[in-house]
């Protein structure tokens, strides 16, 4: 029988390293976070401005007509929670994220600690960004979208 080592169809070994985004290096800043806030809100802006684009092309007056009936609030809280839980739900960042090099960990007290989080968190965190003044919570130490769900936004780079 032929060992391992001798196969010369064995596939190529190699030594496997974690991807950048998963070493942390330290909690994220305050000011770091707020850049991350400024780049999502510009993505959210320019996804709005294309979803209308292509709801005008495809649909033509009809889609249109059908945006104006319904309330603003309702369309942009849609995208906005299409936006948070798509980008932090599959990779546990947005593109502000990506930008100022930091990643979403779950914070819970269990051996998931330091993990990325259950799509539970993620929803947890999307909906506490929706309250009222939410983001007057950082004024703390945290912010609200993030003690709640058990959730901590830390820096990767």
């Amino acid at each position: 029988m032929m060992r391992e080592d001798e196969n010369p169809y064995r596939p190529p070994g190699s030594e496997v390293l974690l991807p950048e985004h998963t070493r942390v290096v330290g909690p994220a800043g305050r000011w770091r976070r707020f850049g991350t806030f400024l780049v999502d809100y510009v993505c959210l802006f320019v996804l709005a401005v294309i979803v209308s684009i292509a709801i005008a092309l495809v649909f033509d007056q009809r889609g249109v007509a059908a945006m104006r009936r319904v309330p603003d609030f309702v369309i942009g809280s849609a995208l906005f929670v299409s936006y948070y839980v798509a980008f932090e739900g599959i990779w546990s960042r947005t593109p502000g994220k990506w930008v100022f090099g930091t990643v979403v960990i779950s914070d819970v007290d269990s051996s998931e600690a330091g993990t990325k989080p259950s799509m539970g968190q993620i929803l947890g965190r999307t909906a506490c960004r929706l309250i009222p003044f939410e983001p007057l919570s950082f004024f703390g130490k945290t912010g609200w979208h993030d003690r709640i769900p058990r959730t901590r936004v830390v820096r990767c780079r």
